[in-house]
């Protein structure tokens, strides 16, 4: 005779809970191989911020540059600043971010003209909101060749957080070093930013050495809870099958 529907029930109950923990247990997994690349990245990222500065990579370079391999090294580079094509780029400095300098402002974005390569665009750094003007920070409008040392930085990935640039009316929120090159008609400039080390600004402002060098890495908590889920599913897998047990043992004796 076949098996009744209730005869069923718990081999149905325990394939599909075998598949749930088949995925929970893959998704801890997948966060604790998450966990070690982030601390690899984070390894790297060390290593480059405090590496001596090298030359920004040449032109030829530019197309094969990467996150994984590029971002976050420490570079130089000479040349003049273009001040009459300053952009400022809006930003939020928290209470966390280094420096005496917090809240509403904006970054510097300033053309490094040189005479031996493309121009490349430096985030000079953090001005607070009243110091937008270049009149109110006269003394860091620097003039003649300087040799700029800095950390490099590829585009800022769009994000559902961030409005997105207007480059037509010159407003940013992103650091896009293409979409600030056209608004400025700054040709030929590099795919990339630099952000200016700390202190290189007489007079303080811009302040730069203000990247952010905060990663969440929040992957061995995913992954304990992902296996927490896998161990508490086992846990009521188990309390249903003996509850239903108990049960038919109490009917069957009820019935003798």
């Amino acid at each position: 005779m076949p098996a009744s529907p209730a005869g069923r029930s718990p081999v149905r109950l325990v394939l599909v809970a075998i598949a749930a923990f088949g995925v929970l247990v893959g998704l801890g997994t997948w966060q604790l191989e998450r966990l070690a690349w982030k601390e690899a990245l984070l390894a790297r990222v060390e290593a480059r911020v405090h590496g001596a500065p090298q030359d920004v990579p040449a032109p030829a370079f530019w197309p094969t540059l990467t996150r994984e391999h590029d971002e976050y090294r420490k570079v130089r580079a000479r040349g003049h600043f273009d001040h009459a094509r300053e952009t400022l780029v809006y930003t939020v400095r928290g209470e966390d971010a280094a420096g005496p300098l917090k809240g509403q402002g904006f970054l510097v974005v300033t053309p490094l003209i040189r005479a031996d390569g493309p121009p490349i665009l430096v985030n000079r750094g953090f001005v607070p909101s009243d110091r937008r003007d270049p009149a109110s920070r006269a003394e860091g409008q620097v003039a003649g060749e300087v040799e700029v040392t800095g950390l490099l930085r590829l585009p800022e990935e769009a994000s559902w957080f961030v409005p997105a640039n207007n480059p037509a009316q010159a407003i940013f929120y992103r650091m896009d070093p293409a979409d600030i090159a056209a608004a400025r008609g700054v040709a030929g400039a590099a795919p990339f930013v630099i952000d200016q080390d700390a202190g290189e600004a007489p007079g303080g402002l811009p302040a730069g050495g203000g990247t952010r060098l905060a990663f969440p890495n929040r992957h061995l908590e995913y992954a304990l809870t992902w296996y927490g889920l896998a161990a508490a599913l086992v846990g009521v897998v188990i309390a249903v099958l003996w509850s239903r047990r108990k049960g038919r043992a109490n009917e069957v004796e009820r019935r003798s």
